[in-house]
């Protein structure tokens, strides 16, 4: 059966195959790093903004696929550099020709597979951040008066520090805190008529007000922050409470998170993206110097022309073709029929 996609290579042609697959074996082991690099510090971001995700939002399951194909390439742009290298010396090549074709079937159907997986979780995971960020910024939301609570204890806390450190105000606006308790009930006097009327006010007796924590005002701005009555139009004359001039965070949290999260999924999508590339050109280009090496004996500079090609006689003999080196396997040549001994003479009679 011929060999598919079978391609003629002179000498010069053969070194310039392993000198460029050097180069790119090392761009594919810089990339596969900077993907380490990217998924590392997505995972870093979501553990620390974790609280505010949904527990069944799958984009955590991004940069831990990343991570994985991130060193399947590394290690084979590594593998790769070696091989080429060694390739342009007869000496030292012989090592390598039982490495190459595991090399190659691990690149392949680990490496690349893990690439193409990561590549489809980059592209469909953070649509899913939306809802994701909605249920859990406002599960945070209504954790934060549970100063108390086993288990949201730490709840204030993050969410304060998300509101400084982000510069945002609740979920889409600091309208959102006046649907949800946030002053805990162990500073609410129930003997207080105002704190019992607001608690009967509404059917899930949770006291609110219009107002919100500290840590939706703005410590650059020079004017005083307005916390409290933010819906009383007389309560603050000099500010409009209908107007953006109360020196709070304009922007809601939900907002601000699906971007930042949304572009570091981008970036790492992107290096997915070259790195993929960058590995299909170096397992093409080893395959196609496996298989011309093996028809020359391991020699490089050996003399005449040689053939590389992908399988040896179709895509059912990948697997066995890499395996054993590559070279197609030709039918054994018949050995010669013995040649019958002539028959003796007679001596000739005295």
């Amino acid at each position: 059966m011929a060999p598919v996609l079978p391609l003629v290579l002179p000498l010069q042609p053969r070194i310039r195959l392993a000198q460029g697959l050097w180069l790119l074996s090392w761009l594919l082991a810089l990339a596969g790093g900077l993907t380490l690099l990217c998924s590392g510090h997505l995972l870093v971001q979501l553990r620390h903004l974790g609280t505010f995700l949904a527990p069944s939002c799958l984009f955590p399951a991004l940069p831990q696929t990343a991570l994985a194909a991130g060193t399947v390439a590394l290690g084979t742009g590594l593998g790769g550099a070696g091989a080429s290298r060694a390739s342009l010396d007869a000496a030292r090549y012989p090592p390598w020709r039982g490495v190459l074709g595991p090399l190659l079937i691990a690149g392949t159907a680990g490496g690349g597979s893990l690439l193409v997986v990561a590549l489809g979780l980059a592209l469909v995971l953070p649509l899913s951040l939306d809802q994701g960020l909605e249920e859990g910024l406002g599960a945070a939301m209504g954790h934060y008066k549970d100063t108390e609570v086993p288990g949201h204890c730490q709840a204030k806390r993050l969410m304060d520090e998300l509101q400084l450190r982000y510069h945002c105000c609740g979920r889409h606006g600091y309208k959102d805190w006046f649907g949800v308790q946030w002053v805990s009930s162990r500073y609410l006097d129930p003997s207080d008529q105002d704190v019992a009327d607001r608690i009967q006010s509404n059917v899930e007796g949770l006291y609110l007000i219009d107002g919100v924590p500290f840590s939706c005002c703005n410590p650059h701005s020079p004017r005083p922050c307005l916390q409290s009555h933010l819906s009383d139009p007389y309560a603050h004359p000099l500010f409009d409470p209908r107007q953006p001039n109360l020196n709070l965070w304009t922007q809601g949290c939900h907002q601000v998170l699906l971007g930042h999260l949304q572009g570091l999924a981008s970036t790492l999508g992107s290096m997915l993206a070259v790195t993929f590339l960058l590995q299909a050109l170096v397992l093409l280009g080893l395959r196609y110097l496996q298989t011309a090496l093996e028809g020359l004996g391991g020699v490089i500079d050996g003399e005449g022309e040689t053939q590389g090609y992908l399988f040896p006689g179709g895509l059912k003999d990948m697997k066995s073709a890499w395996l054993q080196g590559g070279a197609a396997h030709k039918p054994a040549p018949e050995e010669p029929p013995p040649e019958e001994a002539p028959p003796k003479e007679d001596p000739p009679e005295v």
